[in-house]
């Protein structure tokens, strides 16, 4: 009966964090419309050690939001955004210079890419032969 009441006050709870500003909200009227419309942009991506993502555990993830505005945790948000829309969001075509020497040391790295790119899903994995060259081979959507 205890954990039944729990779950009954947690339950109410959260329904009234997540409808309560919507009740305000349609009892102050309808509001204006956006100036513009956008497709959302918003990514999760990580990084780890391993061959395939679904074995490695990641080490480092960050969010990058490009629309409206750059945000997230990435470091260089405005600077990802720019090099993704360049691309259309093709992670594929995202390449650095040729001009870093990489040792041939067998320590795979794996980065992913989940969300959603301009209103499409995006589900992205690449695995390099090391640290050095995954950093010789992207740009900085993946430096973080």
């Amino acid at each position: 009966m205890r954990n039944t009441a729990r779950w009954a006050v947690t339950l109410g709870l959260t329904a009234t964090a997540v409808c309560g500003p919507l009740a305000g909200a349609a009892l102050a009227g309808p509001s204006p419309a956006p100036a513009t419309l956008y497709a959302p942009s918003a990514l999760v991506l990580t990084v780890g050690h391993g061959t395939v993502a679904a074995t490695a555990t990641p080490e480092r993830a960050v969010t990058l939001t490009c629309a409206p505005a750059p945000s997230g945790s990435h470091p260089a948000a405005p600077d990802a955004c720019a090099e993704l829309r360049a691309v259309g969001g093709d992670f594929a075509a995202l390449t650095a210079g040729d001009d870093v020497l990489c040792t041939r040391e067998y320590n795979p790295v794996v980065i992913t890419a989940q969300g959603v790119w301009q209103g499409k899903r995006v589900s992205y994995e690449r695995t390099f032969a090391n640290e050095c060259v995954k950093n010789a081979s992207m740009t900085s959507v993946f430096a973080f």
